[in-house]
């Protein structure tokens, strides 16, 4: 009767820059865009809440609520990438998320900054607001524009001949 022997071998490597966080996100032009996006979004939110005179009020609950949705779905993606969280979970294609994430933001931000900025009657803070909105749609479109290029970019096809 013969034996066979399997021997296993498992290596683990350890990444050099770091444990828990990935600070090098943070200083990426992905990261900045995400950062700048969250701080753009957070003022523009903050400008019209702390407006005690509001000339529509269905109009600016819209931008508050659209602003502040957003802030927190960027926040999240931001924090899931320095703290190295989408690769815990990998049955979510996090590419796609974010991609569509920005696609519909791109979108209702905007709508809600012309609105705002349409309903603003000249009052400052609502105008700001609707200001910090635009700025906000512009930064989303960018991230938009990079993360179609990553996501439904141009895939090498080999055909056999």
């Amino acid at each position: 009767m013969s034996h066979t022997v399997v021997t296993t071998t498992t290596t683990t490597t350890s990444s050099s820059d770091g444990g828990f966080f990935n600070l090098g996100y943070t200083r990426s032009t992905q990261g900045l865009l995400k950062i700048a996006q969250v701080v753009s979004l957070l003022i523009a939110f903050l400008c019209v809440h702390l407006e005690s005179i509001w000339t529509d009020y269905s109009a600016f609950r819209y931008f508050e609520v659209v602003t502040l949705w957003f802030f927190i779905a960027f926040l999240i993606f931001f924090l899931m990438y320095v703290f190295r969280l989408q690769g815990k979970i990998p049955c979510i294609n996090w590419t796609l998320t974010e991609f569509l994430h920005y696609a519909v933001g791109t979108i209702l931000v905007f709508i809600a900054s012309i609105v705002a900025a349409v309903k603003s009657h000249g009052i400052s803070a609502l105008v700001a607001g609707s200001v910090f909105g635009f700025i906000s749609t512009f930064l989303l479109a960018i991230s938009l524009w990079t993360s179609y290029k990553v996501t439904c970019g141009s895939q090498p096809t080999s055909a056999a001949v």
